[in-house]
């Protein structure tokens, strides 16, 4: 089916509402229990599009769109609706608040590795996941906020509003400012001697051509010149002591650990417990810990956020300093992942970490940070032509447009998802090691694919790229829940995953957790969906050789219109000249189009030379009567 980006989030809106709005009541937690993360992403999957889509907006009643006024009626009549949901983000505010300051717990989404569970106090670390989460949440809570004062009218209805949403707002700017700590103290650069095993697993994916060691070094110090220098020289937040990026024969890399790292500097300029909490994660990069930190920190980067002055000066201060990491980290990852002259380390499926792991899921985030960087700078329409050739592989891997085989493999990168271990976890209170899984392969091949179609300039890549985006929606589809009390949410993956499983493999959740959403990949699903809409909004492409036929058409059409002008005295009033007043029209229309849309421009052409033949065949018929 087609992606309907407006139809299918009003369909989750629904289905949201009836799954977790009951008796005026909010109902929290999904298939993963409530923390944090997951109750941020159920907030998002309803304040997400209401505040990046202005047709679903929330804040003005009178200007609402009647299907979302009727989707959301259980909220209330339209009046109550806004306030309905400064009350539902006022209770997940509180929600995770411990002595008046933020907590980013991960709770019910850590596992243990081991035979013993994770203790009550593991339960409460911190981790970068929940940061970047609180980013987007409370920077969509500040802005729906501040359309909503404007929105109201009446000087007594604006001062009981703001007795309302003041105490709201000034919570999520202490939650936004403790969050972008905790990102600031979770990055981390680690150089690595390419002697070691870590260093033999980072050449093996950068050498693609199978030269010597010492030249592959070398080559890589030379490509990452700049960011090695402003790693030294701009990074002065938070320096990561450990990491020597002075020596010309070490390898390093960037990114987020899964939290805050051990050893971490406190940042003095802000007087919160989060600035001066000690650390215990490993100080290196996760590849998925590193793509959610860009995903928060790209919300907090957008125009719109310095354009409504959301951030007060110290915010600032820590937003210069992400933005600059956001930078950094993007052009490290993309600079390795095309590094060389012939093939691609990123086209060598699957990708392989400084830690030795190998999966396709990290190809996938690899391409997903190749492509935030694309973004970022003009994209070069070679880079997407090979990155759709990666798309097209990692879905076909990924069972996403293939079937599934007997005992395969992929059908762990779904369900329970790729597993990582949260190293250093296991000093705090002298627990089990900890381990976070990711199930999100298919939304995030989703949105990748819509992100990179939005940037293609060459139509056979983007129609490529689109047919892709539709056959990995087609799959989600099959993925949402048929019935039940999640009819219409995600992620019912047996449907797609278990009919072939091993029957000695406990793959099918319990029966009372599978009625559950899961809020992990709806939220996401929501996010590609808003990209889906971006891209939709956009200006159609605009073909150069479309442009330029489009002008010959038009040059010809205004000729041959012109000529037969000549032919009418000025007293003339017959049909004819009234049907060339209208092939003026569409010709004037056309010259208007001709830039942004060339293949509508041309089709008026086309036209109105049709137009224009039939006057000329007709007349050339009367003179021959005559």
């Amino acid at each position: 089916m087609r992606i309907q980006p407006r139809r299918q989030i009003l369909n989750v809106w629904s289905s949201l509402l009836a799954a977790c709005y009951q008796e005026n009541t909010w109902i929290w937690g999904g298939r993963d229990g409530s923390n944090s993360i997951s109750d941020a992403e159920q907030l998002l999957c309803l304040l997400y599009p209401a505040t990046q889509i202005s047709s679903f907006g929330l804040h003005n009643p009178d200007r609402m769109a009647d299907d979302v006024r009727t989707i959301l009626k259980p909220l209330g009549r339209e009046r109550r609706i806004g306030l309905k949901i400064v009350e539902v983000l006022d209770e997940y505010l509180r929600r995770y608040e411990r002595d008046d300051q933020p907590i980013f717990s991960a709770g019910s989404y850590l596992r243990s590795t081991e035979a013993t569970e994770a203790t009550d106090i593991q339960r409460t670390v911190d981790v970068v996941d929940s940061y970047s989460m609180s980013l987007t949440v409370c920077l969509a809570g500040l802005q729906f906020l501040r359309a909503l004062r404007d929105s109201t009218g009446g000087s007594g209805e604006q001062q009981r509003l703001e007795q309302l949403i003041k105490p709201v707002e000034e919570r999520l700017k202490k939650r936004l400012t403790a969050a972008m700590i905790g990102l600031v103290r979770s990055f981390v650069v680690q150089s690595v001697d390419p002697d070691t095993e870590t260093g033999a697993s980072m050449l093996s994916m950068f050498n693609q051509t199978g030269a010597e060691p010492d030249a592959v070094v070398a080559g890589v110090y030379r490509r990452l010149e700049r960011v090695r220098g402003r790693l030294r020289r701009d990074v002065t937040l938070n320096r990561t002591p450990q990491a020597d990026l002075e020596s010309e024969g070490l390898l390093f890399e960037c990114g987020w650990s899964w939290g805050v790292i051990e050893g971490a500097e406190t940042i003095d300029f802000i007087d919160v417990p989060i600035a001066k909490s000690e650390g215990f994660a490993v100080a290196r990069p996760y590849l998925y810990f590193t793509i959610i930190a860009l995903d928060g920190i790209n919300d907090l980067t957008q125009p719109r956020t310095r354009e409504l002055d959301l951030l007060d000066a110290d915010q600032r201060r820590l937003a210069d300093a992400l933005q600059l990491r956001w930078d950094l980290a993007q052009r490290y990852w993309s600079a390795m992942a095309r590094y060389g002259d012939g093939d691609w380390p990123l086209e060598d499926i699957p990708w392989r970490t400084s830690d030795g792991e190998e999966s396709d899921y990290f190809s996938l985030c690899v391409s997903g940070l190749l492509i935030q960087d694309l973004i970022a700078r003009e994209a070069d329409d070679d880079d997407l032509t090979r990155a759709t050739a990666i798309f097209d592989e990692l879905a076909r891997r990924g069972r996403i447009t293939r079937r599934l085989t007997e005992d395969d493999p992929a059908r762990g990168l779904h369900i329970p998802g790729v597993q990582m271990t949260l190293h250093g976890t296991d000093a705090i209170d002298n627990g089990p090691l900890l381990a976070w899984a990711v199930s999100d392969y298919a939304p995030m091949l989703l949105k990748r694919i819509l992100q990179a179609a939005q940037l293609s300039r060459t139509l056979s890549t983007r129609r490529r790229l689109l047919q892709l985006a539709q056959s990995t929606m087609d799959h989600l589809e099959l993925r949402a829940f048929p019935g039940g009390p999640a009819k219409g949410l995600w992620d019912d993956a047996a449907r797609v995953f278990v009919s072939n499983a091993p029957t000695d493999e406990p793959i099918e959740p319990a029966p009372d957790e599978i009625r559950a959403p899961s809020w992990y990949l709806t939220e996401r699903i929501i996010e590609c969906l808003v990209v889906a809409e971006s891209a939709y909004t956009n200006p159609p492409y605009r073909s150069p050789t479309s442009l330029t036929r489009a002008l010959e058409l038009l040059d010809e059409a205004d000729h041959l219109l012109n000529q037969r002008f000549l032919e009418l005295s000025e007293r003339d009033n017959t049909p004819n000249r009234r049907a060339l007043e209208n092939i003026e029209k569409n010709l004037v229309r056309a010259s208007k189009l001709i830039d942004e849309r060339p293949g509508t421009a041309f089709s008026l052409c086309v036209t109105a030379l049709r137009e224009l033949d039939g006057l000329e065949v007709a007349s050339l018929d009367a003179m021959r009567g005559e």
